[in-house]
């Protein structure tokens, strides 16, 4: 997996408006069905990890775990985010492809 072809990609999504950060605007992506796949931070707190889990796995959301909360947020430009949700289908295939080679 290249994780500086996802870091910016991810910037890229932030800056379009295509990435919903922060837990709770993560799970109402979640719910609404906007959210095409989910970022969770791989040192995420337990009560945040579960929610966003349990909600992912409920709605068919891929969920993956690949930067820290300082990753992430530093990616991002948003300081402590926890998670991020990928509301756009072509980033969010695009991600995918890398996260999974």
């Amino acid at each position: 997996m290249n994780k500086v072809k996802l870091a910016s990609l991810l910037g890229f999504a932030m800056k379009s408006g295509n990435l919903k950060t922060g837990t709770e605007n993560v799970v109402k992506s979640i719910v609404s069905g906007r959210a095409k796949i989910v970022i969770l931070a791989t040192n995420a707190a337990e009560n945040s990890t579960k929610k966003i889990t349990d909600k992912s796995m409920y709605y068919g959301v891929n969920l993956y775990r690949v930067f820290t909360i300082d990753e992430l947020s530093k990616i991002i430009g948003k300081s402590n985010r926890v998670a991020v949700a990928v509301t756009d289908l072509g980033f969010a295939s695009s991600m995918e492809k890398i996260i999974t080679e």
